[in-house]
C-alpha cells in the first residue's frame, strides 16, 4: 500500500464550497474541522433520486462533491463531527429505508478520464457505461463486457463488479481511497484490494475507504475483443469461447443481451427500476452442492439439471441466483403490488413506480424465504441496504 501525503483542504476555483483546514487538533488529538459551507449542501434532501430504484427517504443532509478534495474534505467534516456517512455514487446498489438517513449522505459526483497508452484512470463519479465505450472507441479491450452497468466508476472494486465473463479485478490495477481511519489518502494495488466473487477489501470495511480513482490496465488487441469467456455472449456472437471480436461488436452485444433483461437504464422502462441482479449467485460447499442436489431431485425430479460451475480448488461449485428464484415458484413478472420481479430476468426486483422501500423489501424477504424452503439455500442480496435489514 503507498501512503500520500494527507490530502490538502479544497482552496481556489476547484472547490469554493469547502474553506481551508487550519490543522489545529482538537481535544484527543482529532483535527478540528470547520463546518463546510452551503455551496454543495441540501438539508433534508430527498436521495431516492440518486438511486436506480428511485427509492428511500431524505438525508439530514447531503454534499455533492466534484473534486477529490472535496470529497476527503467532506468525509473529514463528518468524521470529526461524528456524524454518520453515507457515500452514493450512481446509486444503482443502495437501498435506501423509507425514513432516509439521519447524517450526510455525500454524492461523488467528480469527473475525469484519462488514457496513457493502455493504462486508464477514473474519477471515482465518473458515470461507469460511458467510461466503457470511450474505451472501445479507443480500441482498448478488458472491460467491453462491463457495457450497460449502472453506476459510477468508484463503485466498481467495492463489488467487484462482473458480468458475461468479465470482473473489473482482472484490469485493476490500483484504487486510490482516503483511508478514514489513517485519515490520509491511500493507494492499493490489486492484490491488497482481496477481490474474490462480488467482493473485496472495501466491501470488507464499508466505514474505512472511500474511492476516489481507480486505474486499469487494458489490453491494446488491435481492436479485437479481449477472448469470449461467457457461453451465452458466444453464442450470441455466434463464436466459440476463447474466440475473439471486434470490440464495437462485442459491447453491442452485451448491451442487447443486458437489455432482454431489463439490465440496461430506462427512465421509460420500470422493468429498469432496479439495482440489477439483486441476489448473488451461491457459492455452495461440497456438502451444501451434494444436499442441494438432492433438494433438487426431491422437488423437480431426479433426471432435472440443475446449472453449477466450478467455484474453487476445494470443491465448491457456483449455482444460478436466477435458476433457484424461477424453480421456486417465482416467475418473471411475479407479484400484484407496486413492487415486483421483473418481467425480463427473475433476478431483478423492481419498482413500478409508486413502490416504498417495504414494499421492494417484503418481496425479497417472501423470495429469500421461498428459495430457502426449495432448496435449502439462503440468497444474499447484492446491493447495499441502508436503515434497513432483509
Amino acid at each position: 500500500m503507498t501512503r500520500t501525503t494527507r490530502a490538502p483542504a479544497p482552496d481556489g476555483a476547484g472547490a469554493p464550497s469547502f474553506p481551508r483546514r487550519t490543522g489545529r487538533r482538537g481535544p484527543g488529538g482529532s483535527r478540528a474541522e470547520r463546518t463546510l459551507e452551503p455551496v454543495h449542501v441540501l438539508q433534508d434532501a430527498p436521495l431516492a433520486p440518486l438511486t436506480t430504484f428511485r427509492l428511500g427517504g431524505p438525508a439530514a443532509r447531503l454534499v455533492t462533491a466534484t473534486t477529490d478534495d472535496e470529497v476527503v474534505a467532506a468525509v473529514r467534516e463528518a468524521d470529526a463531527a461524528g456524524t454518520p456517512l453515507l457515500v452514493i455514487g450512481g446509486g444503482s446498489n443502495l437501498v435506501i429505508g423509507d425514513k432516509g438517513f439521519d447524517g450526510t449522505a455525500l454524492h461523488i459526483a467528480t469527473r475525469g478520464f484519462s488514457l496513457d497508452g493502455t493504462r486508464l484512470e477514473l474519477a471515482a463519479g465518473e458515470v461507469w457505461t460511458d467510461a466503457v465505450a470511450r474505451t472501445v472507441e479507443a480500441g482498448l479491450a478488458g472491460i467491453e463486457c462491463l457495457a450497460g452497468i449502472p453506476g459510477s466508476a468508484g463503485a466498481t472494486p467495492i463489488q467487484n463488479v462482473g458480468a458475461y465473463g468479465q470482473d473489473v479485478s482482472s484490469t485493476i490495477t490500483e484504487v486510490v481511497a482516503y483511508d478514514r481511519r489513517a485519515e490520509e489518502t491511500v493507494t492499493l494495488t490489486n492484490a491488497e484490494c482481496a477481490f474474490s466473487y462480488r467482493h473485496s477489501l472495501f466491501k470488507d470495511q464499508p466505514d474505512r475507504y472511500v474511492v476516489l480513482r481507480v486505474r486499469f490496465g487494458l489490453a491494446d488487441a488491435g481492436g479485437m475483443s479481449a477472448p469470449i469467456a461467457y457461453p451465452e455472449t458466444a453464442r450470441a456472437l455466434g463464436v466459440e469461447a476463447g474466440d475473439r471480436v471486434p470490440l464495437a461488436r462485442a459491447r453491442e452485444t452485451v448491451l442487447g443481451l443486458r437489455a432482454g433483461k431489463g439490465m440496461v437504464l430506462d427512465p421509460e422502462d420500470h422493468d429498469t427500476w432496479s439495482a440489477g441482479s439483486f441476489f448473488t449467485n451461491p457459492i455452495l460447499t461440497a456438502g451444501e452442492y451434494t444436499a442441494f442436489l438432492g433438494r433438487v431431485a426431491e422437488r423437480l425430479g431426479p433426471d432435472t439439471p440443475a446449472p453449477a460451475y466450478p467455484a474453487g480448488e476445494d470443491g465448491s461449485m457456483k449455482t444460478s441466483a436466477a435458476w433457484l428464484i424461477d424453480k421456486a415458484g417465482f416467475v418473471k413478472g411475479y407479484g400484484s403490488g407496486p413492487a415486483r420481479i421483473s418481467t425480463k430476468h427473475t433476478l431483478a426486483l423492481t419498482n413500478r413506480g409508486d413502490a416504498t422501500t417495504e414494499d421492494l423489501l417484503a418481496l425479497a424477504r417472501e423470495v429469500v424465504a421461498g428459495v430457502r424452503e426449495a432448496f435449502g439455500i439462503t440468497l444474499v442480496n447484492e446491493p447495499v441496504t441502508v436503515g434497513v435489514e432483509i
